[in-house]
């Protein structure tokens, strides 16, 4: 989830801990414990400030996974006892861990996804039924805060929605399930589907769509009941094993092919001898434009000179990303 809605639950769940006479006793410490919880699996963010490759490798990686979901409150409830020596460190802990433990659980519902299984497997979790930013659950989580600042219960408020966000989950599972046979049955006359991806968007009634066949690929979205696919292309063998040879090391390719789920690649030979691999991510295709991508340039000697990755959104800035790395 965004930080906006992972902040949101933080205050939630203060809300519900203000009933645990142990935390009551220091709100102040109690509410920087929740919020920090919530969002100290993010501090990996940092690493968009060395490349995208860096970033891409590790966001929601090892500060997502199982010894981190441990390690977090650990760290939280040593800081706390330090600056509030007042609060019993046990249920600061209890606390804690719940608000670690929730940001990774909800994390694994997007498309970005998380490592929350490593060490036991580094396969990216990703349930896409939920965007990264959910309007709905936004506000319904601003909705409750506002209810229970005015002094109504924290029992009376924030039980029924979470009862409210687990029958919309629900529903967004369902709706993903029925787009996807919708879209199968669209293109069953068309070929023998390999993948099929399908991902909600900010509209509760728009999914993006993404399905490969042994020949094509078919790129679009559905609105409502109705799937368009606005993008239909004739796929391209994979990069031969000589070329996959000289990229598959390097440092943006390894990134966007650990972490994309369905792409495409395209080989073309451009001008002064230079070969251009191009992998491009199906799953977001917006205005015509794929906005993730991984690009390298092997000049005459197959060695590589430019690469890149990340999101771009259009092809003339994505060369001036390409030629300034």
């Amino acid at each position: 989830m965004d930080t906006a809605t992972h902040i949101a639950i933080g205050v939630g769940l203060t809300a519900i801990a203000s009933t645990d006479p142990m935390i009551a006793t220091n709100m102040t410490a109690g509410a920087t414990v929740l919020i920090t919880g919530s969002l100290i699996p993010d501090i990996d963010t940092v690493l968009k400030l060395k490349n995208n490759a860096t970033y891409i490798s590790n966001h929601r990686g090892i500060t997502h996974s199982i010894p981190f979901t441990l390690f977090w409150p650990l760290l939280i409830t040593l800081l706390t006892y330090v600056f509030f020596q007042s609060i019993d460190p046990f249920h600061v802990w209890l606390w804690a861990q719940l608000a670690v433990f929730l940001h990774v659980f909800v994390d694994i519902f997007n498309s970005y996804g998380t490592q929350a299984l490593r060490p036991i497997s580094n396969k990216w979790i990703q349930l896409s039924v939920i965007n990264t930013f959910d309007p709905i659950i936004f506000i319904i989580l601003i909705i409750g805060i506002i209810i229970w600042a005015v002094g109504v219960h924290p029992y009376v408020v924030f039980f029924p929605i979470i009862a409210i966000l687990l029958i919309y989950y629900i529903i967004r599972f369902q709706m993903q399930s029925w787009l996807k046979k919708q879209a199968l049955n669209q293109i069953q006359h068309l070929g023998r589907p390999i993948k099929v991806f399908v991902a909600p968007t900010m509209r509760f009634m728009q999914w993006r769509v993404a399905i490969q066949t042994e020949t094509h690929d078919y790129v679009g979205r559905s609105f409502g009941r109705n799937i368009v696919f606005s993008d239909e292309v004739e796929r391209q063998p994979y990069p031969s094993a000589e070329i996959m040879k000289y990229v598959k090391n390097d440092p943006n390719v390894r990134a966007f092919l650990n972490f994309s789920s369905i792409y495409r690649s395209h080989v073309q030979e451009l001008e002064n001898g230079v070969t251009e691999v191009r992998f491009i991510d199906l799953r977001y295709l917006k205005n015509g434009h794929y906005q993730f991508v991984a690009i390298v340039h092997l000049d005459r000697n197959m060695e590589i000179s430019h690469s890149y990755t990340g999101w771009i959104f259009s092809e003339e800035k994505l060369m001036k990303k390409l030629y300034a790395h």
